[in-house]
């Protein structure tokens, strides 16, 4: 697990060499046998249909299991393959996406859906590559779904994993990037079980703030074991806002509130605004208007100019 370098002088060093590799076997054999007991017990683990591992992946960018948990059974139900989600309605999808936040990954997911139907036969592609142009997939799905689903020898990087092999080896996370370390440290086999038990480590006991070192299971080699100061969040940088709410908040509300309409129901900005600001005024409905044309930009909402006002709703 340790990285191997011939310029320093621990590759240089036979004794150095010979504990640093010492060093890895524990760590592997360490977090391996904690995960064989204390692991997670999620659907996911373990699934081989793309599709699902996909659908899971994409729900689990920035939002929490236990949320995803509940929606994950859900969603699959009503669109159990890239077929079914393919010829659904932009409207549906998002309906189903509801609670799940980040709306446009589900936009993102139904047209990835549309793409592997119309360009790859209906089945998702097999290389880190092609996975990678694919809409919604950066390098993170691809690396998961590249190991998770077809078990091939790659590292996976989330910020749990980040944060582990950040204080597992603190001077070489500075020398090199994450992925470079993520890459040596795998192990020659049981490369599933090793990101997966990466991952839990990260979520259950090497936290952020205040990790759990007593019951680490790699304390006893950890460098940063009971010295780990509580993690100073960076500055946030100012984001667009309205009256001290962020656009980001709107432009959720605004999908929300035509999400509860009727099908084929639509609303005018005059009733629109209301809904999803309490102080909404005249001098509010250009700055409407504009998160409705990003909106529209993004699949989320479709705008239509009638004979008497501009209406809004879901895509169809």
């Amino acid at each position: 697990m340790m990285p191997r370098d011939t310029g320093t002088e621990a590759s240089r060093d036979p004794r150095s060499l010979r504990k640093e590799i010492g060093k890895k076997r524990q760590l592997i054999r360490s977090i391996l046998r904690w995960y064989s007991l204390d692991g997670r017990k999620l659907p996911w683990r373990g699934e081989r249909n793309l599709y699902r591992v996909l659908v899971s992946e994409i729900m689990l960018q920035q939002t929490q299991v236990s949320r995803v948990l509940q929606k994950y059974p859900l969603f699959l139900g009503l669109f159990p393959s890239f077929s079914s989600l393919s010829k659904a309605k932009p409207a549906a999808v998002i309906r189903a996406w509801q609670g799940m936040g980040y709306n446009k990954r589900a936009i993102r997911l139904h047209q990835l859906a549309r793409m592997v139907m119309e360009r790859h036969n209906g089945r998702l592609p097999a290389s880190i590559e092609e996975l990678s142009s694919l809409p919604g997939v950066g390098r993170y799905t691809a690396h998961a779904i590249a190991c998770f689903a077809t078990n091939k020898p790659v590292p996976v990087v989330d910020t749990n994993i980040r944060r582990v092999l950040g204080r597992i080896y603190p001077k070489h996370s500075k020398a090199m990037s994450v992925w470079d370390l993520a890459q040596r440290a795998l192990p020659a086999t049981g490369t599933y079980d090793w990101n997966q038990a990466l991952m839990d480590l990260g979520a259950t006991i090497c936290v952020s703030s205040s990790p759990k070192c007593p019951v680490c299971p790699v304390r006893a080699v950890c460098p940063s074991a009971f010295i780990v100061k509580p993690t100073v969040g960076k500055k946030a940088n100012r984001e667009p806002s309205r009256e001290g709410i962020p656009n980001r908040i709107y432009r959720g509300r605004i999908v929300e509130t035509l999400r509860r309409l009727p099908h084929q129901r639509a609303l005018t900005i005059a009733q629109l605004g209301p809904r999803i600001k309490k102080s909404f005024s005249q001098q509010d409905k250009r700055w409407l208007h504009e998160l409705l044309q990003r909106l529209e930009k993004d699949g989320l909402v479709k705008m239509k100019i009638g004979p008497r006002a501009l209406s809004i709703s879901l895509p169809t």
